[in-house]
């Protein structure tokens, strides 16, 4: 699992008929500061997030399977909305 911020939605006119009725948003992975690591990626939404929100999310072949039709062609997906981040530092 990853850390993100949604930062943007993505609209499709076309898209292949297992994605169909799929919420498409671009996030922002962050690293365990909370900057910005690497570049956006394309998420599935499967938690009714939305732009701002931290969320995590998960990719590879992991991340088809939270979805309606686990056959699908999906590389990421939001698997949860994060509330807080508490980092012990010893």
């Amino acid at each position: 699992m990853k850390i993100g911020k949604v930062i943007g939605t993505v609209v499709a006119t076309r898209k292949v008929e297992s994605l169909t009725g799929v919420k498409l948003l671009l996030v922002q992975p962050l690293d365990e500061d909370g900057k910005p690591s690497g570049e956006p990626v394309v998420a599935c939404d499967t938690q009714q997030s939305g732009p701002g929100e931290t969320v995590f999310f998960i990719g590879g072949r992991e991340a088809s399977l939270p979805l309606p039709e686990p056959f699908n062609p999906s590389d990421a997906a939001i698997i949860g909305i994060i509330d807080m981040v508490s980092r012990n530092t010893r």
